[in-house]
């Protein structure tokens, strides 16, 4: 026997140590009981990062340093604790690979757990990665002049333009953060200068030209901190759903805000809903966002890629046996 061989999985826990105002930090002990006690046969390494840029780091080397080759149908880990940033590192370092990813959601947004059925808890989220229970889920791969010279970027939640990625901009420049308040807080002193945005998009192949107060292309449907932009949205159907908010008013738009928490603004017949495999946004003095973060300008494509994340999720959500493992 090779003694110096470890054969089992590895598990790394990346961990935001200042997401909830340090609540990560706080609870991180008692995750990493559970962890350990539900996979006895996995190796635990724990990185507390010091910025972004380093959490960014961590997540990468994780999936680069994961072994394919594990026995017995295992693979190795990737587990975040933190916020929807940590979160779409996760997205971006696992998508397309065996690693499993695991949300532990800290932080005051997790729009991603919510749009994939993760418990916004710690505890609860804890638990989901404990009973060790993976899906494959749909992710949307965006294209063009993103971000940092990045020709692509996985995204898990929802890439905004127009008056949504305007208040999503303001809202992480905010001088007093307010957590889940902010986006809400920043949406209306938004409303009182914004105006319609003229688009060109493409659907499928089909171009349109149109003015709109928003177009949001989705993967799961929730953004700015609980905001149910697209109700119904399926992580494993293989399509995007695009929400259109036509011109209104500003009294209009102010009174769709609130229900858009619930997901009911959709009955307004200024909201137009679809489906497609692939869109590509243009339009004038316009940027995007995605799952909260600065995206880059446009033009950019966002397609579909289906079932390209492994993630541990409820077992309640996982619908397809064919994606059930243990």
């Amino acid at each position: 026997m090779n003694l110096a061989r470890f054969d089992g999985p590895t598990m790394t826990v990346v961990v935001n140590p200042k997401a909830g105002n340090g609540r990560a930090h706080r609870l991180l002990p008692r995750i990493l009981a559970e962890l350990v006690a539900s996979h006895p046969d996995a190796h635990l390494q724990v990185h507390q990062t010091t910025s972004f840029d380093d959490a960014r780091l961590r997540t990468i080397q994780a999936v680069e340093r994961a072994r394919p080759d594990l026995p017995n149908g295992q693979a190795d880990s990737l587990v975040v604790v933190g916020g929807d940033g940590m979160a779409h590192l996760g997205v971006n370092a696992c998508s397309g690979t065996p690693v499993r990813l695991g949300i532990i959601p800290a932080g005051t947004g997790n729009d991603f757990c919510r749009g994939v059925g993760i418990p916004t808890s710690v505890k609860a989220a804890t638990r989901v990665v404990a009973e060790g229970v993976v899906d494959r889920i749909d992710v949307n791969a965006a294209r063009g002049r993103l971000a940092d010279g990045a020709e692509q970027r996985f995204v898990g939640c929802v890439v905004s333009t127009g008056y949504d990625a305007k208040v999503n901009l303001r809202t992480n420049e905010a001088s007093l953060p307010l957590g889940a308040l902010s986006y809400g807080w920043t949406a209306l002193s938004e409303l009182v200068r914004f105006e319609p945005m003229a688009y060109r998009i493409t659907i499928d192949g089909r171009r349109w030209q149109l003015p709109a107060m928003l177009i949001a292309v989705a993967s799961s449907g929730y953004f700015g901190g609980g905001m149910n932009i697209a109700p119904g949205a399926d992580v494993t159907d293989g399509l995007l759903d695009i929400t259109v908010v036509h011109p209104v008013s500003r009294a209009t738009l102010l009174r769709l805000l609130p229900a858009m928490y619930s997901g009911r603004f959709i009955r307004d017949p200024a909201i137009e809903q679809l489906r497609a495999r692939e869109v590509t946004i243009d339009g004038d003095d316009m940027f995007a966002m995605a799952d909260g973060e600065y995206l880059g300008d446009v033009p950019l494509t966002v397609r579909v890629e289906p079932a390209a994340l492994s993630i541990y999720r409820p077992r309640a959500h996982v619908r397809r046996s064919d994606h059930l493992r243990q």
